[in-house]
C-alpha cells in the first residue's frame, strides 16, 4: 500500500512539473524577444591579431566603440564615445562603423535608409582617432562610403555618380557626371545585379589608391516596372528598372579613373554587350584589374586581366559548365603575381584549386565527394588556405586548413554541428559560432591549431529559458524521394508528450530553391519557435530538402535545370505520401507552406498533389517564372523564348484548375523582388476557374513583409488559417 501511495505521489509530482511548463505565444516570438539568441555584437578584430573592437551601449543613448583583448575579453580603452565626441553638440546614433586600413580613422554611419535588399543610404561621418576630430563626409546621405588604402581619401556614390573626398585637402572630386535615375548608374549596382549577384558597391580602389575602377550601368533599354505606394490621399507611383526573364539587361562598362591625371579609360570587354560582369577584383599589381565576364546563359566564365592605364585586356582563365556557373567572392590572387585560388564544380563537387596562368597549371587543393562552403582566408606568409566544408556530412560545416599544394589537410573544429567562422588578422585566432540542431550557438575564440582559447558567449540564458517551455522534440529524419531510391534529409518536430498511438496532423515547411539548404545541423531551424508553437497545439512539423538543394554535389543540385519546380514538387509530394503511411499521421490533414521560392513550391504542391495536401500557405510566391528577374531565372531555365514549356508546365498559375484544398496566398504590395503581380495573376486564374481561396496583402511592404506590426499580423494570420483548415 505504501509503495502504491509513493508511486501515485511521484506521478502527481511529475504531472505538476509537466503542467508548469509554459506555452509559446506569438507575443513571445514576435514582440517580447523571449527566445532571442545572443551573439558577439559588432565584432571587429584589429590587425594586431590580439584585440577586437565592439560597439557598446550605455545609459541615455550613449554609444562607445571599445577595444578588448581577444584572449581575456578585458576592455583596454575606448576609441569613440558619442557623449564626448559630438558634432555641433549633437550625439551620433552610430549604427555601424568602418576602419581605415591603417586603423587610424573611422567611418561612422547613422540614419540608414534602405533602398533594396543590400543597399543603404547613410549620413556618414569621419573620425580621426589621433586628433579626436569628427567631421561630416557630405551634406547629404550617400552610398558605399569607403576609405582609400592609405586612408587619405573616401569614395562614395551620390545621385548615381561616383565621388571621392580628399581628407588632406578637404575637397571633393566628382569622378562621373552622367548619372541619372533609371538611366545611368555609376559606382552602384542596378536592381538585378544587387539582388542576384549579391553585391551593391560597384567600385574598387586599386591597392595603391591611385585608380578607381567602377561599373557604369546603362539601363535605358531595361523595361520599367511600376508599383503603387499607398502613402497619402493620392498614392505615389514608384518606377524602377526590372529586367524580367527574356528581357534586356543593362549594358555594362568598367571604367578606370586615374586620380592623378583625372583621366578615365574603358576596359575592353569585347563586342558582345549582352553579357554579365558579376565581379571585378584588383590583383596584387595595382596596374592589373581582374574582370569576370560571364555569358548570358551563365555557363561560360572568363577572367580578363585589364591594364589600368589603357583598359586593354587579356584572358587568363576560362571555364564552361553544361548547366551554369555559380558566382562568389572566393577568388584570391597570390603574391607571385601569376596565380590565384578559385573554386569550381568541374569534377562534380565544389572544390578549391590553385591556378597558375603563366604555366597553365591547375592544382586541386581540396577533393572528395563533398562540397566546400566558404573561403575563410588565405595565409600568404605560411601558404595556407582556411575553409569550411560539408566533408563529414551534408548537414555539417567544419573548419579546415590546407597547404597551397593540396597535400596536407587538417580539421580544426572536430565538434559535430555547424561552425560559422570569422577570421582574425594574422590567422592566429578565429571566431567560431558553433551550434547544432538542438543547441543554441556558442561563440568560441580558437587559435590557429583549433584549440578553444575562451568562450565569448555561451547563450546559457537561452538554454535555461528553453527549459521553462513545453517544447516538442526536433530530430533529423530521412525520407525516400520521388525516384524511389534517393534518401532526402529532413527534420521533424513532434508535439510535446508525443504518443505514437495517436493520429496527428502534419504541416510541411520547405524552401527548395537551387543550392539552398534548410536541413542543417544548426540552431535554430527556420521559423523554429513558430513551428514549436504549432507543435504545442498538436501538429507535427516536417522540413525536407529535396532534389535541387545544396551540398550533395553538382548533379543533385542541378538536376532541376530547365524545369524549376517539377522534381522539387515531386519530392515534396512523395514525402507527404510517405508521412501519410505512418501510423501516427492523419493522412487527411497534411499541409505545406513556404515563402518566396518556398511559396512557389507550396502552391505547386497543393495544385499537383490535390489528393495529398489538405491546405497550403504561400507567402510572396513566384507564380510563373516569366514574371521574375532574368539573372536568377535564366540561370536555371534559360529564356522563355528558348524554353517556353519549362516555364508554363511548372507554373502554379497554369495549375489552378486542379485546386481542391484550402489555399492562402500572402504578398506585400511593394515587393520589389517577387512582384505583387504574381499574386494578382494567380488570383485572376482562381476566379476564372471558380476556385475558392483566401488572400492577404500587406500595403507598402517589401518581400520580407516587415515594419510596424506586419510580422506579428502575418504570423497570426497564418496561425489562424492552419488552426481552422488543417
Amino acid at each position: 500500500m505504501m509503495q502504491r501511495s509513493l508511486l501515485l505521489f511521484f506521478l502527481l509530482l511529475a504531472h505538476t512539473v509537466y503542467a508548469q511548463k509554459k506555452a509559446i505565444t506569438l507575443e513571445d516570438i514576435m514582440q517580447k524577444g523571449t527566445f532571442a539568441s545572443r551573439s558577439v555584437p559588432g565584432f571587429n578584430a584589429l590587425k594586431n591579431g590580439t584585440q577586437y573592437t565592439q560597439k557598446d551601449y550605455g545609459a541615455n543613448g550613449s554609444i562607445q566603440i571599445n577595444v578588448y583583448d581577444l584572449a581575456t575579453g578585458i576592455k583596454r580603452h575606448s576609441l569613440f564615445d558619442n557623449t564626448i565626441h559630438t558634432l555641433d553638440g549633437k550625439r551620433l546614433k552610430v549604427e555601424s562603423y568602418q576602419f581605415s586600413d591603417d586603423e587610424k580613422k573611422l567611418l561612422l554611419f547613422e540614419n540608414g535608409e534602405s533602398i533594396y535588399r543590400r543597399s543603404y543610404l547613410y549620413d556618414v561621418f569621419v573620425f580621426d582617432i589621433a586628433t579626436q576630430k569628427l567631421s561630416r563626409l557630405n551634406d547629404e546621405k550617400v552610398l558605399h562610403a569607403c576609405f582609400s588604402p592609405d586612408g587619405s581619401k573616401i569614395a562614395f556614390v551620390k545621385n548615381n555618380n561616383l565621388f571621392y573626398k580628399n581628407l588632406i585637402l578637404n575637397s571633393t572630386v566628382q569622378v562621373s557626371t552622367d548619372g541619372k535615375r533609371n538611366e545611368i548608374i555609376n559606382g552602384n549596382c542596378d536592381w538585378v545585379y544587387e539582388e542576384e549577384f549579391e553585391f551593391t558597391r560597384a567600385y574598387q580602389w586599386s591597392p595603391d589608391g591611385n585608380t578607381l575602377a567602377y561599373y557604369r550601368f546603362d539601363e535605358r533599354a531595361v523595361p520599367e516596372f511600376s508599383m503603387t505606394m499607398y502613402d497619402g490621399l493620392y498614392p505615389t507611383p514608384y518606377q524602377y528598372k526590372y529586367p524580367k526573364a527574356g528581357e534586356p539587361n543593362s549594358i555594362i562598362q568598367i571604367k578606370l579613373y586615374q586620380l592623378q591625371t583625372k583621366r578615365t579609360v574603358t576596359a575592353a570587354l569585347g563586342k558582345e554587350t549582352d553579357i554579365y560582369i558579376p565581379r571585378i577584383k584588383w590583383t596584387k599589381n595595382p596596374q592589373q584589374l581582374c574582370i569576370y565576364r560571364l555569358n548570358r546563359h551563365q555557363n561560360h566564365l572568363e577572367l580578363l586581366l585589364a591594364d589600368a592605364a589603357t583598359g586593354k585586356t587579356s584572358t587568363i582563365y576560362e571555364e564552361s559548365n553544361k548547366y551554369y556557373i555559380d558566382i562568389n567572392d572566393n577568388l584570391q590572387f597570390l603574391p607571385d603575381g601569376h596565380s590565384f585560388i578559385i573554386n569550381s564544380e568541374r569534377n562534380g563537387f565544389n572544390h578549391f584549386y590553385k591556378y597558375d596562368w603563366s604555366n597553365l597549371q591547375l592544382t586541386p587543393l581540396t577533393s572528395g565527394n563533398f562540397d566546400i562552403e566558404n573561403l575563410i582566408g588565405v595565409d600568404e606568409q605560411n601558404q595556407l588556405l582556411y575553409y569550411t566544408a560539408a566533408a563529414t556530412s551534408p548537414l555539417e560545416r567544419q573548419l579546415y586548413v590546407v597547404d597551397w599544394n593540396g597535400q596536407q589537410t587538417q580539421l580544426l573544429t572536430p565538434e559535430k554541428g555547424t561552425h560559422s567562422i570569422t577570421p582574425i588578422a594574422g590567422y592566429q585566432f578565429f571566431l567560431d559560432k558553433h551550434s547544432s540542431l538542438q543547441s543554441p550557438p556558442v561563440y568560441y575564440l580558437r587559435n590557429k591549431k583549433g584549440t578553444i582559447v575562451r568562450i565569448l558567449e555561451d547563450n546559457k540564458k537561452l538554454s535555461e529559458k528553453m527549459k521553462e517551455y513545453d517544447l516538442g522534440k526536433i530530430q533529423f529524419i530521412t525520407v525516400e524521394g520521388a525516384d524511389g531510391t534517393t534518401q532526402l534529409n529532413g527534420w521533424m518536430i513532434t508535439p510535446p508528450a508525443f504518443d505514437k498511438t495517436k493520429k496527428y496532423p502534419v504541416l510541411m515547411f520547405q524552401y527548395s530553391g537551387p543550392g539552398s539548404q534548410q536541413v542543417v545541423d544548426a540552431f535554430p531551424a527556420r521559423d523554429f519557435w513558430w513551428h514549436e508553437m504549432l507543435a504545442q497545439k498538436g501538429y507535427i512539423i516536417v522540413c525536407t530538402d529535396g532534389t535541387g538543394t545544396g551540398f550533395r554535389g553538382e548533379e543533385f543540385k542541378k538536376k532541376t535545370y530547365l524545369q524549376l519546380g517539377k522534381l522539387e514538387s515531386d519530392d515534396q509530394i512523395a514525402v507527404a505520401k510517405n508521412l501519410a503511411s505512418l501510423p501516427y499521421v492523419d493522412k487527411d490533414r497534411i499541409g505545406i507552406w513556404g515563402w518566396s521560392y518556398g511559396g512557389f513550391m507550396s502552391s505547386t504542391c497543393l495544385f499537383k498533389g490535390a489528393d495529398v495536401f489538405k491546405a497550403a500557405i504561400a507567402v510572396a510566391p513566384v507564380t510563373n517564372w516569366r514574371y521574375y528577374d532574368n539573372i536568377y531565372t535564366e540561370r536555371y531555365m534559360r529564356t522563355p523564348q528558348e524554353n517556353p514549356q519549362g516555364y508554363d508546365d511548372n507554373a502554379p498559375e497554369k495549375m489552378v484548375k486542379n485546386l481542391k484544398g484550402k489555399y492562402l496566398v500572402i504578398h506585400g504590395t511593394a515587393d520589389d523582388n517577387v512582384h505583387f503581380q504574381n499574386q494578382v495573376m494567380l488570383v485572376n486564374e482562381m476566379i476564372k476557374h471558380n476556385k475558392k481561396y483566401e488572400a492577404e496583402y500587406y500595403p507598402n511592404r517589401a518581400h520580407g513583409i516587415s515594419g510596424g506590426n506586419a510580422r506579428y499580423h502575418l504570423y497570426r494570420r497564418m496561425t489562424d488559417f492552419i488552426l481552422s483548415n488543417l
